[in-house]
Order: structure tokens, then sequence, then C-alpha cells
């Protein structure tokens, strides 16, 4: 399968720069595959389309604030952005600009951290550093980093009203165990108030916890896409989270999944395991047209880019067809984009 196919043209003005003013306010696209059926709702709608014969799986993952701006002692600005811990305070990072910088350069962020380069990583323009500083580290970067947004979310980092902003909505109403360095972006969308309004409706909810990692956002960039590998990410299913699942299946019910990082999550335990148990692991796993699936009924998921893992993934859902007809059709309708964006509901 090659990666071409997987492509499409999106105009500028479609991508989301801020979220809507409310959460739950965001349009969403319906894509009911029994009926090839496309259908415009907004996210509010979700209340009505959930029943008791569903149970919801969300990604309760945290994001730290992963991007750090320092200084070199020439004067020179470097942005550090944190991927993932290692032991003995080392992290892996990305450096912009690269060539700035060399083993041993140290880049002062405050008064308490700073940033010593060790060496590159083979691995895809990452480098390892040592992270020089006294305490808790989360407690650091609370007072010092920013949240990691991605690329095309275009900020100027001095406005504090758009920090402050981005420090609320880039967060799930949800979010729990701190580790991501970006958002699940299908759960911005939920309220507290929706959420319990499905649980009042006899909807079960269940939490799983993936650490997102840059590579899920990463373009794919072999055009045989069985080529391309997946970065690790950490996920934990609890037991409370296993049993649920297992006894929904048992009853027949249909298993709805918030995010493409919960999708991967239950489809690796599975694989894994063979069922849905409490653990803690890593999902390598790359999700493209025939997948079967064998835990994920359906999905609610945002608007992807062009030549991602995770359009793949929906379109293995949905199939690859149906979901380019959707696009279009997002794109003639004007919805919009990626992280900050609206949201589909696969059915």
């Amino acid at each position: 399968m090659l990666l071409s196919e997987f492509d499409y043209e999106l105009p500028e003005e479609l991508i989301a720069q801020k979220p809507t003013e409310k959460r739950q306010d965001s349009r969403m696209m319906v894509l009911d595959r029994a009926n090839h059926q496309i259908l415009h709702k907004h996210f509010y709608d979700i209340v009505d389309l959930i029943n008791d014969d569903c149970v919801l799986i969300l990604n309760n993952t945290k994001v730290i604030p992963a991007r750090l701006y320092g200084y070199k002692d020439t004067g020179a600005k470097i942005e550090v952005f944190l991927l993932k811990e290692g032991g003995n305070k080392e992290w892996e990072v990305l450096i912009r600009p690269s060539k700035r910088v060399k083993a041993g350069t140290i880049i002062k962020v405050s008064e308490n951290l700073s940033v010593q380069v060790i060496c590159p990583l083979e691995d895809d323009g990452k480098w390892l550093v040592k992270m020089l500083y006294e305490g808790d580290i989360l407690e650091i970067l609370h007072r010092v980093g920013n949240i990691p947004l991605p690329p095309y979310i275009e900020r100027k980092m001095a406005n504090d009203d758009l920090k402050k902003l981005d420090f609320e909505r880039y967060q799930t109403v949800y979010a729990k165990d701190e580790g991501s360095v970006a958002a699940p972006t299908a759960g911005l969308h939920f309220t507290r108030e929706i959420l319990q309004k499905l649980k009042n409706k006899g909807v079960e909810v269940g939490y799983v916890t993936l650490n997102v990692g840059i590579g899920t956002f990463r373009p794919v960039k072999c055009e045989n896409i069985l080529d391309h590998k997946m970065d690790s990410e950490a996920f934990e299913i609890s037991q409370e989270t296993a049993d649920l699942i297992n006894r929904a299946k048992k009853e027949g019910k249909k298993l709805v999944a918030v995010g493409t990082t919960t999708v991967r999550t239950l489809e690796t335990a599975y694989k894994q395991f063979g069922e849905i148990k409490a653990c803690k692991s890593a999902s390598e796993l790359f999700i493209y047209p025939p997948y079967e699936f064998k835990v994920v009924d359906r999905l609610i998921t945002n608007f992807h880019l062009p030549k991602s893992t995770l359009l793949m993934l929906v379109s293995a859902l949905a199939g690859k067809d149906f979901i380019f007809e959707a696009y279009a059709s997002a794109i003639e309708n004007k919805y919009r984009f990626y992280s900050y964006g609206d949201c589909m509901f696969i059915v």
C-alpha cells in the first residue's frame, strides 16, 4: 500500500488555531458505515448517539509542559522539546535549531533548570540530553515550560492570554496521569457535564492511559507504508477497566473508543494477551487497511494530517474510500481540522 494513497489537499485556513469557545460546541461528522451515510452534528449531540448498549473508553493521560525555551552562553535562543524520560535525569528531545548545539552545550532555561546536550541519536533528529536541576522535574516544568502544541498551531509565546488558554484547553477535563507530550485530542470535546449525562443514561465509562509521543503525529516518510516503524508508547490498563471491557463484550455491548491512542492501547493489549487484561506495556502497533479490529467497534476522533498513521488507522476502521469521501465533505463544509479542530464519530 502506497503512502501517496493517503494524501489530500487541505486549505490552510481550515487548520484550527484555537479551540471553540466551549468544548462541546465543536462540529461532529457522523459516519454511518452500515448505511454509507454522512451526517453533520455538533459534539453535544453525542449524548443522543451513545446509549446504554455501549461502553465508552477514554485515554486519561495528561500533557506535560514539554516545550522549553533557553539560551546558550552566546545568547543564542534554543528550543528543547521533551519527548521521553530515561533514567538518571536523561531525556530524549528535539532541539531547534540543532545546528547551534553539540555535545557538551549547556542551554539555560531558568535559574532552576539547564539542559546539557550529550549526543545526537540515530533516530530521526532526536538528541539525548541531561536535565540539570534540583527537586521535582514536573514541578519545575509547570513553572518554566510551555504546552507542546503541534507546529501547525502558530503561537507567539509572549502572549500570556493564549498561553493560559492552551494550558487549559490542550488538556482533557479527565486528564490524570502526567506523561504525554501531545494531547489525545479526540477527548478535548468532552465536558464533565456530557460525561455525567452519558452515565445517567446507563453508559459505562472506563479509562486507559497511553502517554502520547511525537511519533503518533509524525508523517510517514517511506512510500511503501509497510516499511514504516511506529515509535514505542507506554500504556497501562487497570483491572477495573479490563473487567469493564470484558464484561461489556460478553454482554454484546459496543465499545466506543475516544481517540486513536485508546484504539491502539486496546488493540495492542488484545494482540499481546489474546484478551483485555490489567497490564503495563508499550504499543508499537501500526494499524492500516485491511486491519481487523478485535476490541473497538466505534470511534470518536479528530480529522488527521495527510500521510499520517492516524489517517491510516481511521481508514482501516471506516474504509479508505469512505474516509476520503468524508474528508472531502468536511473540507467542502469548512470543518476545522487537526488538534483544536472538529471531530468525527465512526459508527
